[in-house]
């Protein structure tokens, strides 16, 4: 029988000068975005009013008509037109990277190869991972917003495809003002965002670099037949397994005794446990030992607790056996760590 619940609508979070600005796009090019637009349901009097939103199924309808009606997926933002299928071929050059990082890296190099009015870059600087936008020529006023966003959601959309994971963002920066619309931006670069930035860039944890990508050939063409969805949508599944599993035993110590009670925490088996550690280049038993100094170090320092009771608290059934495993962490044990620290 089928359920009497309704769908919820869609939400319409996309900022119409985003529209406004593909339709910007036809006029540069002589043509005209009244077809496009009818196929998006925006009309003429929606077209107008700045402040309103649509949403996100409308701007990908939007964005793929007039890339190919105008057979440019820059959207004329570039001194040269980028022909209808240009991203995706950037696409599938990288699709053979043995990790993410080498994927990215090809990604940003191949894109200087069909423009040169922007350069892209990957760099990383300890634990996170810049990609840069960097304008080498200056774009179009009433499309510069739209080119910029555009590019920075399509390699982020693109590296979570590439490795099936919602990939958080630590923050977005944009080198304009904060736009009228600036807060619509939270959904599509969920962080910390920062305006009037000297270039625009993502910033995100450096783990996910080391991920194997998990796409192949039938995958991509499967994805190519809705490319802007991976540009206009955001994941749901965050698969980098690591932090989730430092979490859990940080949280609940006396529930992941065990590989088959942390999997059960995580709502995953022990063996996809173990295979997705192992992929991210960890082990179970040195992620327990890293938690477990951690707290050990927290306790010594900022509490007066015996040794012996350090030692129960996170896991170690005597003293001994604790004081012995420190010293191997550490290379002191744990009273002369407190008389240090």
């Amino acid at each position: 029988m089928p359920s009497s619940r309704r769908r919820p609508a869609p939400v319409a979070a996309t900022p119409m000068a985003f529209a406004r600005a593909i339709a910007a796009a036809y006029r540069r090019q002589g043509a005209a975005p009244e077809r496009a637009l009818a196929l998006a349901q925006i009309t003429p009097a929606q077209l107008g009013k700045a402040a309103a939103r649509i949403t996100s199924r409308q701007m990908e309808i939007l964005s793929a008509a007039a890339m190919q009606e105008l057979d440019d997926e820059g959207l004329g933002a570039f001194s040269r037109k980028l022909p209808w299928g240009s991203y995706g071929m950037l696409a599938r050059a990288s699709l053979t990277a043995p990790d993410l990082g080498v994927a990215l890296k090809r990604w940003c190099r191949h894109h200087g190869l069909i423009t040169g009015d922007i350069a892209l870059s990957l760099a990383v600087a300890g634990p996170v991972a810049t990609i840069t936008l960097q304008e080498l020529r200056p774009l179009p006023p009433e499309l510069r917003e739209l080119s910029l966003a555009f590019v920075l959601r399509n390699i982020h959309g693109l590296a979570c495809w590439y490795v099936d994971s919602r990939i958080p963002l630590r923050s977005a920066l944009f080198p304009f003002p904060a736009p009228p619309h600036a807060d619509a931006y939270a959904h599509m670069f969920p962080g910390e965002l920062e305006f009037g930035a000297a270039t625009a860039s993502i910033r995100f944890d450096a783990r996910y670099l080391a991920l194997p990508l998990r796409r192949d050939e039938k995958a991509l063409a499967q994805m190519l037949q809705r490319a802007l969805s991976i540009t206009v949508l955001q994941y749901r599944r965050d698969r980098l397994l690591v932090p989730q599993v430092r979490q859990a035993l940080a949280a609940h110590p006396e529930r992941a005794h065990s590989a088959e009670a942390l999997a059960a925490l995580l709502n995953v088996s022990a063996r996809t446990l173990h295979r997705q550690l192992k992929e991210e280049g960890a082990g179970l038993q040195q992620l327990k030992d890293e938690v477990r100094l951690e707290k050990a170090k927290e306790l010594l320092w900022r509490t007066a607790k015996p040794v012996k009771q350090v030692a129960a608290t996170v896991g170690f059934r005597n003293e001994k056996s604790f004081a012995r495993a420190f010293r191997q962490w550490v290379g002191l044990s744990p009273g002369e760590f407190r008389r240090k620290a």
